[in-house]
């Protein structure tokens, strides 16, 4: 198995990885942050290519999905409902089967778990970080996009 050292990775690259593990992520983190937190996440993780930053930022996320699922079923406060209504809320561009948000979040979950086994190869696990980077956003977009109609 191939990966890439800490040697190889620059100093701003070291520097966005670890300000992205320090962010901290509260458990009464709302909706929209611990959405944008897991974004977050997966976009440093996507081009990490040090298997050790991998596994911290697998770990980071891995948390921040389980907030992220806890704030779905959570009922939203008034403040999130009103941003996430519209006079008519525009189709969604995912296809019908991927806009439940337990089904992304699973799938994230596993994928995150997946390349948290250390057991991929190098291009196995950099091809599988930019799926899970794709689901990621696929869910924040769906999550974050208007839902509610005027009355």
């Amino acid at each position: 198995m191939t990966t890439a050292s800490s040697q190889t990775l620059s100093e701003d690259d070291l520097q966005e990885i670890q300000e992205a593990l320090d962010i901290p992520l509260s458990g009464s983190a709302d909706l929209f942050t611990a959405a944008d937190f897991c974004g977050t996440l997966v976009s440093v993780m996507v081009e990490c290519g040090d298997k050790y930053y991998r596994l911290a930022l697998c770990g980071r996320l891995s948390h921040a999905l389980t907030v992220l699922r806890q704030r779905c079923v959570d009922v939203m406060p008034d403040w999130m409902v009103s941003q996430l209504t519209v006079e008519t809320v525009p189709l969604s561009t995912l296809p019908e089967s991927w806009q439940e948000t337990d089904l992304l979040l699973d799938y994230a979950q596993a994928l995150t778990l997946t390349l948290s086994g250390g057991t991929l190869l190098a291009k196995n696990g950099q091809d599988l970080a930019g799926l899970l980077h794709d689901v990621v956003y696929f869910l924040v977009d769906e999550l974050k996009s208007p839902r509610f109609e005027k009355a």
